[in-house]
């Protein structure tokens, strides 16, 4: 973190600083380390931010945070024998906090990215082609809200150059928040689709939510627009920014032709831009990776990296989330596809698709869960999705969960279960040498983790634990 004392952190939060002897060690009191909400995370000059979450309030862990190595707390009580800054609302300063961290980091430059889906493909494929020229800071896993935007910004160093800010929203206005707090001089908007459209009532209204981050770019700045999706590519119209439309379309700026997919269903095209021509491999499995490498390729052109070197950071760039498109061959010869992470009706037809195109021995496996946020139109976009299954090139298809049966009706020959121990069981007999099974679902359903015991199995290695920094939760 760029370092800040706690007297700056007072002055930025208009807080109150208590557990300080006199009003002078609040210059002494210096936050250079983590910032973080999660007291397992702190460490010596680590400022802790005491959340209250819906499961536990954070106040109850500042002790363990100083012990840590926490210097300071963000709190909205007291506590008794740590210097605290005591705001009225924490969200909001931790917000202020982060604006500040931007004020003082002049040669930053950020982009911003958002989209009803891909928004963390991108983000983690655009990190990899910057961070292979210069220092380069990047969300973990989604962290795209009104704490996670402010945590990501505050791993911002003197020597940082590029911020990659993901920005979503859950109804109007969050994205324009996001925007004060890490304001970029480049915006990504992949696509306008239906996630959370139960919370928004309508794709107009998306759209609009969307629109917000292209709205707040300055007239130096690019605002970088899909030409494939209808609803982005109007934003275009009055914005204050340069404009580049990026996709298949004919007349996009930066463009693909000559799109073939591997075995694997990894793209391969010749990117067209005003810096010229070359051909690009994605390690990414998904014909929907060539829109979204491209609005890659787009922004770090416009910050000044060249045609080669965006080039060679795309094929060279692994995929870097968890549970988005995570293959694992299993020695017996399944293969696992983990798409759990999260879903929606337009992410659920974009991993089918990716399986359909894979080159299979044996058969092609559909283990699909519930999709949350779709509103009155749940049960339709549901059976939408085992329709489009049905129409695609799979072999069974396995719907898990009281929220995936529309689904399920819609695929003739298709499987419900009530759990996903119900679908391992139903699953581990019957999966053989050269099947290919993908697992996709919204986060709630556990989904995710049905795919890691199922890539551990078959004489294969236990996954990975997950990582510290991508625990939920406020601690």
């Amino acid at each position: 973190m760029i370092p800040l004392t706690l007297s700056e952190i007072r002055d930025v939060t208009g807080g109150q600083v208590h557990g300080v002897q006199t009003p002078e060690l609040c210059e002494t009191v210096v936050i250079d380390g983590t910032v973080t909400t999660d007291s397992r995370d702190c460490g010596p000059g680590s400022l802790y931010v005491a959340r209250v979450g819906e499961t536990a309030d954070g106040h109850d862990f500042v002790g363990p945070a100083v012990e840590a190595g926490a210097v300071a707390a963000l709190t909205s009580r007291p506590v008794e024998g740590v210097p605290c800054v005591v705001v009225d609302d924490v969200q909001t300063a931790f917000g202020a906090i982060a604006r500040a961290v931007v004020d003082r980091a002049p040669e930053l430059r950020i982009v911003g990215v958002t989209g009803s889906s891909g928004k963390t493909s991108v983000k983690d494929l655009l990190a990899s082609v910057l961070s292979s020229v210069a220092e380069t800071v990047a969300p973990v896993n989604s962290l795209n809200g009104e704490i996670g935007v402010p945590l990501t910004v505050c791993r911002v160093t003197p020597t940082t150059r590029f911020l990659v800010a993901e920005m979503g929203a859950r109804g109007i206005g969050h994205i324009d928040y996001l925007t004060r707090i890490a304001p970029p001089q480049v915006a990504i908007v992949l696509n306008v689709g239906t996630a959370h459209i139960g919370e928004f009532g309508s794709r107009e209204n998306i759209a609009r939510a969307k629109s917000e981050l292209p709205q707040s770019v300055p007239a130096e700045g690019l605002s970088i627009l899909n030409a494939d999706d209808a609803f982005v590519a109007a934003m275009a119209a009055g914005l204050a920014s340069r404009v580049q439309l990026v996709g298949l379309d004919p007349e996009a700026d930066v463009r693909a032709v000559d799109v073939t997919l591997d075995e694997r269903g990894r793209a391969a095209y010749t990117i067209v831009s005003p810096q010229g021509t070359a051909r690009v491999s994605l390690q990414q499995s998904g014909a929907h990776h060539v829109g979204n490498s491209l609005a890659v390729a787009a922004a770090a052109l416009e910050l000044g990296l060249s045609l080669d070197q965006v080039v060679a950071g795309l094929c060279a760039a692994e995929p870097a989330s968890r549970w988005r498109m995570e293959i694992t061959d299993r020695p017996d010869g399944v293969v696992v596809v983990n798409d759990a992470y999260n879903a929606n009706p337009d992410s659920m037809r974009a991993a089918l698709d990716a399986v359909a195109a894979m080159h299979v021995a044996g058969e092609r496996w559909a283990v699909l869960g519930g999709m949350l946020e779709l509103g009155p139109d749940s049960d339709a976009e549901h059976a939408a999705v085992g329709a489009y299954a049905a129409s695609l090139a799979f072999d069974h298809v396995v719907a898990v969960g009281e929220g995936a049966r529309p689904l399920a009706d819609a695929f003739p020959g298709s499987e419900w279960v009530p759990d996903t121990d119900a679908a391992h069981d139903l699953l581990e007999p019957r999966l053989c040498a050269g099947d290919v099974v993908l697992l996709k679902s919204s986060r709630d359903s556990g989904l995710r983790w049905l795919g890691d015991r199922l890539a551990s199995e078959g004489g294969g290695l236990t996954t990975p634990p997950v990582p510290a920094s991508s625990r939920e939760g406020d601690r």
